[in-house]
């Protein structure tokens, strides 16, 4: 059921890295994007993929991880992501990517759940490194980057605090906390 596969689809940070994801399976998850529904069907995301060891040290480098986690720099090696898949907005294309870079990696991360694999979308990137690092051409915006592995994280869904404090943390056992508001207060007609 699609309610399953999006309440495993937790935003994990922590990997088994010596699982290996493939090309293939990075090329389905694409494909899934690929067959959603796009803004004005303009399809203009493009994708670099990343599953060999070396390329993903050098992607790794440029990105930031866990914001609210002040006193945790990323996961060390050996928890690392063993796949990646960076989000290009092709500006010959357009110039708004918000709707369909959304649409295109939660269809990437449910097809990963569904193989029993998880993700974590990031935004907060050294862009300028990254792109000269992979050699990226400027027609292309660097959007996010969506980290794959094997989750080796317990991750819970957990009531928002009377406090409306919205922010996830780990406890003593690393288990990662992540609150959520209450249907009804969402629901509001």
């Amino acid at each position: 059921m699609i309610k399953d596969l999006i309440i495993k689809n937790r935003t994990y940070r922590r990997f088994y890295q010596e699982v290996e994801i493939s090309e293939g399976t990075l090329r389905e998850m694409v494909d899934c994007a690929r067959l959603s529904a796009s803004g004005r069907n303009l399809q203009p995301i493009r994708y670099i993929l990343s599953w060999e060891k070396e390329k993903n040290s050098k992607i790794y480098k440029y990105l930031a991880w866990a914001a609210y986690l002040t006193d945790w720099d990323g996961p060390p090696e050996g928890e690392r992501p063993s796949g990646y898949i960076i989000f290009l907005g092709d500006k010959d294309l357009s110039q708004n990517f918000a709707v369909d870079q959304g649409i295109f990696a939660q269809s990437m991360l449910l097809c990963a759940v569904e193989k029993g694999l998880g993700g974590c979308i990031i935004a907060s990137i050294k862009r300028d490194g990254l792109r000269e690092e992979l050699k990226i051409p400027e027609k292309y915006e660097i959007l996010m980057v969506l980290a794959a592995g094997k989750p080796k994280e317990e991750v819970v869904i957990e009531p928002m605090p009377a406090d409306g404090n919205y922010k996830y943390w780990r406890d003593e056992k690393n288990v990662h906390h992540v609150p959520k508001r209450a249907l009804d207060e969402l629901v509001i007609g």
